[in-house]
Order: structure tokens, then sequence, then C-alpha cells
């Protein structure tokens, strides 16, 4: 047996990409006394939840906006409790009065915490609308609390809520329909759907009820930014004597006379491990990563090759040379009060009038002191939805491919283009600010799909697979073979695939770790290391092996980890 063979045996499972499913998964595997190895292409773990940093003075959140259901008995803190690292991760609340504004030309509505107080400040706003919206939520709430209640299940299945037999399988645009709602109230309660990127007639009303109902039991933002908590799960994987990898892309899932061996990466080396779970794109793991065509059924690469991805997006992060005076909330702006219309352009491929901007303020809402920007700035993104495809950029191929883009004169064109259009919307709706701007930077979906080699670049995973809303369960048929991440059932979101890792974790051992309304504690708090004075999550995130190694961003002043 040669060198790298014995070092191959040191596996127990290989999680395949650090997203935050990856490495909950990982955690929970890890901590059960497995011998864990987590792989990441990129420079730092934590995929979505990561942050870059730019001017050596300001921080930016990738895709951790706000985050729903963390209070003391909240989802996620509840998941990472049962890791050891409920001190590791403060979640701040953001104002449960009003912590996401929904803007119309002729209406604003404050979502505040609680469907109670949400139906009561719907049907202030829109009173000809009151009975549609009474009934609307309703539906929602219920599908919303049956949702959380089966994650805590200790066995799958049970009896289902007739609510959820009744709706399980119907859009949200029926919903509307049965409540007679008109475009303007259905603009209103689907304005957050950029928070899954599809539209009311491609998204289960399950789907949208699950996102309202998290952010409803309260709005938060962890005090330090996204990359704190994979910077805690890294932590814990390496204390509990896993390892991190980072710049080790896979190429290669690689299965024997079905069943699950190890992966190759992309120099070539090898990894063997009788369990991998894919934290990787989904259609990427069954077309590429697993050969489908040789390994997996024909029905499984039909599936993969005709799924329908859910929208990418696009984010301008911005920093001013100065404070706003504005509310601990989100905006939600939507010039125009047509919502199918709006997504309807977009799936035709025009982005000539964007369908909305999401104004997100770390700024605000994050009080750790420096951590986002200097004192007497502003840090915040305009994030919007944008056509599926690479037509509108002037491509016909994405980065995940070998695509070069970045240079291309089309594509700066129309990355310029929607740059303006982002600002100018932002500027509509907090007023003008232009002149005070000290960075501008836009990511498009191609910059996604190069980060996170994920499908069309959308960071919300499948939209349908064979069936609208259907979405793959995490065992597979390639034995030692499981899933996590966007696509797969309970992802979407950070709390939703950190749920997925969660369940994902409990499919290899055996047994549930989330179970009973808690998670079972199976991290030991007392391995995990001390964090000095000035402690960086980015170089954490970058795993032990590379931690010390140059091209880290840094900020010139000294941020409370």
């Amino acid at each position: 047996m040669d060198t790298e063979e014995k070092a191959a045996e040191r596996w127990d499972a290989i999680v395949v990409g650090s997203g935050i499913g990856g490495l909950v998964c990982a955690g929970y595997l890890v901590a059960s006394g497995m011998r864990v190895l987590v792989l990441e292409q990129h420079d730092v773990a934590g995929g979505n939840s990561h942050v870059f940093r730019r001017r050596r003075a300001y921080q930016f959140d990738v895709g951790v906006h706000y985050l729903g259901d963390c209070g003391p008995d909240g989802l996620l803190p509840t998941i990472l409790s049962g890791l050891g690292l409920g001190d590791r991760v403060r979640f701040h609340p953001m104002d449960p009065d009003g912590f996401d504004r929904i803007v119309l030309p002729s209406v604003t509505v404050d979502v505040p915490t609680g469907w109670d107080r949400y139906a009561e400040r719907l049907r202030a706003a829109l009173p000809g609308e009151a009975e549609g919206i009474t009934r609307y939520t309703e539906v929602c709430a219920s599908i919303g609390q049956a949702c959380r209640e089966s994650v805590f299940a200790a066995e799958p299945g049970g009896k289902v809520p007739a609510v959820m037999l009744r709706w399980s399988r119907r859009t949200l645009a029926q919903l509307f329909d049965h409540c007679g709602l008109s475009a303007r109230a259905r603009t209103v309660l689907a304005a957050q759907s950029g928070n899954y990127g599809s539209a009311p007639a491609g998204t289960l009303v399950v789907a949208h009820a699950m996102m309202l109902d998290d952010y409803l039991r309260g709005a938060y933002y962890p005090e330090g930014g996204g990359q704190v908590i994979a910077a805690s799960l890294v932590e814990l994987l390496e204390s509990h004597g896993g390892t991190l990898l980072t710049r080790a892309r896979v190429s290669r899932i690689l299965i024997d006379r079905g069943r699950v061996t190890g992966v190759e990466l992309a120099d070539g080396s090898t990894h063997r491990a009788p369990v991998v779970v894919s934290n990787a794109d989904y259609r990427r793991t069954v077309l590429e990563l697993c050969d489908g065509r040789v390994n997996l059924a024909d029905s499984a690469v039909a599936r993969a090759e005709s799924a329908k991805m859910r929208l990418p997006s696009a984010v301008c992060y911005v920093a001013l040379d100065r404070e706003l005076a504005l509310p601990n909330a989100n905006i939600w702006y939507w010039p125009g009060e047509d919502v199918d219309a709006a997504y309807a352009r977009l799936e035709s491929g025009r982005l000539d009038e964007l369908p909305f901007a999401f104004l997100s303020f770390a700024s605000l809402k994050d009080p750790v002191p420096g951590a986002a920007c200097p004192p007497g700035h502003t840090n915040f993104q305009i994030m919007t939805a944008c056509p599926p495809g690479y037509a509108h950029w002037g491509l016909t191929d994405g980065p995940t491919h070998g695509a070069r883009y970045r240079r291309e004169a089309a594509y700066l064109g129309a990355k310029e283009r929607l740059t303006e259009q982002m600002l100018d919307l932002a500027e509509a709706a907090i007023g003008p600010f232009r002149k005070h701007l000290v960075h501008v930077e836009t990511s498009t979906p191609l910059t996604q799909e190069r980060y996170t080699l994920s499908t069309g670049g959308t960071a919300y995973g499948l939209q349908a697979w064979g069936k609208l809303g259907q979405r793959p369960g995490i065992v597979t048929d390639v034995e030692g073979l499981y899933l996590a991440g966007q696509s797969i059932l309970n992802g979407g979101g950070i709390v939703g695939v950190a749920t997925a890792g969660a369940r994902c974790a409990s499919a290899i051992l055996g047994r549930p770790v989330l179970a009973g309304g808690r998670a079972a504690v199976l991290g030991n708090p007392d391995l995990l290391p001390e964090r000095p004075p000035g402690w960086d999550p980015l170089r954490t995130s970058r795993g032990l092996r590379r931690r010390e190694a140059r091209g880290l961003a840094l900020l010139d002043r000294v941020v409370a980890g």
C-alpha cells in the first residue's frame, strides 16, 4: 500500500464543498467520532456565508443579509448548540416592529415579527382586501408551523395537517387566486420573493410560507458577519479531529459497482472514504462529479439534465463616507405593482427594467464596532434578480466550464448598465447618495458561478426537478453517497441548508440529531480553541493548513471577535 492509500484510509467521511450545509453535516459527523475531511475549491470555507474585504476598510457579506428564527429557541441556534457552538455565534435582532420595509409606489408596509401582527399590518395597508389577506395569512401560518414541527420529528411521516394536504403541491399564484387578491396585493405579499428567487407561479406555497415563518419568528444578523458562522464550524471541525482543505477542487466522486469509494481532486490526488457528502451544486454533482451517464440510472440523469434552476441574482456592494439615518430594517423597493409581469420580463431574458431592489444595511445591523466599515461610514448592498442563462451577458457558457468573461466588452457593458440601474433604484428608495460614494462593486450571476460553481450562477438551487418544487432527498441510489445544500429538501437560505446538513448527518449516523424541539448535544465546547484578541473569522475559515498563507485581505482596524 503506497503513502497515498495509507493517508486515504484515515477518512470515515468526505464532504465536498464547505457551504453551511456541508459544514454542519461535517460537524455532527466529527462530533460523533468520525474522521472527516472537508474539501473546498475556494480560498475560504463558507459558501454564500463568506465575506470579502476592500480598501482595507470595508467588509461585505456575500449572502448573509439577515437570518430568521435565531432567537434563544430558534432553529439555527439550536443546531449550533448541538455542536457546542451556542456561545460562539451571537445573533443581533433587527427591529421587531419592522425588520423589512416593503415599498411600492402607492403603499408602504413595515413587516413586524409575529403572524398576527403581520396580518394586522397588511389589512391596515390594504383595507379593501382584508378578507383575502386573512385567508392568505391563515394558510401560510399553518403551513409554516407544520414545516417547523416536521424538522424536529423523531421519525419522518406522521399525520399530515389538512392544510398541507390541500396546499403542499400548489403554487403561491394559486393561493393568491384562491384569496381573490389584486395585482398590488400580490406584489406586497410576494415582495420578499427575492429571498428564494422565483415568481409566484413558480413557487410552491410551502416554500414561500417556510421563508416567511422563519423571519416572522424574528429577523437577526450574526455579530461580526456571516463568516463568523462558517469560522465557528471550522473551529469545531478541526478541534474534534477533522480537516478542512481549501483550494482543493474535487473533479470526480469515485464510484465502484454502485458504491462510493472516495474523491479525486483536480490535481490528480485521491482521498478514500466509504461515505461522501456532496454539498456541491446538485446538477454538477450528478452530471459531472458522479459521471452520471456511467454510474447512475438514466432516469436520474434525465431529471438532472432537465432540472430548472431558480433565478440568479446580482448584488451591488456600496460604501459611503457618511452615515444614513435609517431604521435597522431591510428595504424591498418595487418600482411597479405587478409582481407577475416583473418576473415574466426576467424569464423572457429582459433586464431593461429591474423587478425590485433589495437594500441591506450591514453597518446598521452589526453591533460589532468596525466590522462592516469605519465609524461614520455606511456599508450596504443592493440586490436584484437577473434573467436565467448567459445571453444577457453576451456569453454562451459560464466560468464553471472555463469561459473567460471578466474583460469581455459585452459583459462589462451589461454589468455597468446593471450597476447604474441598481443605484438608481436605491436612490429612489432612500434618496440621493451618489456624491458620497467611496466604493461600488457589482457581483453578477457569473461571479456567483465562478466562486461557488453553481449552475447558472443561482444561489437558490433547484426550482423544478421533475415536478415544480420537487427536490431530491438526502440519500441517493449510490451506496455511501449523500446530498446536502441549497437544492436538497429543507435547503434554502442559511437556516435551510443548516437544517439539511443536520438531517444529512442523521441519515449517515442512523439516528436523529434534531428531535423533540432540540438538537442532540454532540460537540464538546471544551475542545474549542481560545479566540485571541483580533481573532479573524476569515483567516480561520482558510483551514489550518493555509491559515497563514499569503494573500489574506485585512482591515486597518481591530475587529472584536
